[in-house]
């Protein structure tokens, strides 16, 4: 990894640490994400976004094994893990059914947890130096268009907030939402 990526990377990795919340740049739009191990930091991140818990929350990663402490692995079968494989890394979530002990911050009034292996390579790097996944939701306050850019991010959000600056990947619309036991489409992507 160069020295001028570190650089950038390094705060917002402090910043995560910190239990804070931050933004970063994701296959379609920017991302507002957290430790998904922090109570304090996934409650600061729905009280930004104004966002009840009992939705539940995105989980995004670099790879499976980020996750898969999160899920159940072993509820799915040889073609449901052949399914989701063949769709990453990309921009398509998958709900998956989550562990006993995942918090209830993540899956929200579900037992299940929606999870990504991202194929952007700020999002892989993030997730790689941080050592596991973050939660993911579009970096926007309620009512607003999600972020396109790292300036849209600190108009809506203040000057000081913590963005990982970076180019958003090509695609217009977010992830592509599947249920893995069902191959049922939840939202289109």
């Amino acid at each position: 990894m160069s020295s001028e990526f570190t650089s950038i990377l390094t705060p917002i990795i402090d910043a995560l640490r910190n239990q804070q919340v931050i933004a970063y740049p994701t296959e379609a739009v920017f991302g507002l994400g957290c430790d998904p191990d922090s109570g304090q930091a996934v409650n600061a991140l729905l009280a930004l976004k104004q966002r009840p818990w009992e939705k539940g929350l995105i989980l995004i990663a670099a790879d499976y094994s980020q996750l898969t402490s999160y899920i159940d692995d072993g509820a799915l079968s040889e073609q449901q893990r052949a399914a989701m494989f063949a769709t990453w890394p990309g921009p398509v979530t998958w709900v998956i059914p989550a562990r006993p002990e995942t918090p209830r911050l993540l899956t929200g009034r579900f037992n299940s947890l929606a999870v990504r292996v991202s194929d952007h390579p700020l999002v892989q790097q993030l997730c790689r130096q941080f050592g596991k996944p973050l939660v993911s939701t579009s970096a926007n306050l309620s009512g607003q268009e999600p972020c396109r850019s790292a300036d849209e991010v600190l108009q809506q959000f203040g000057s000081a907030f913590p963005v990982l600056a970076g180019s958003v990947g090509g695609r217009l619309n977010p992830s592509e939402i599947r249920d893995v036991l069902t191959g049922e489409l939840i939202r289109q992507g």
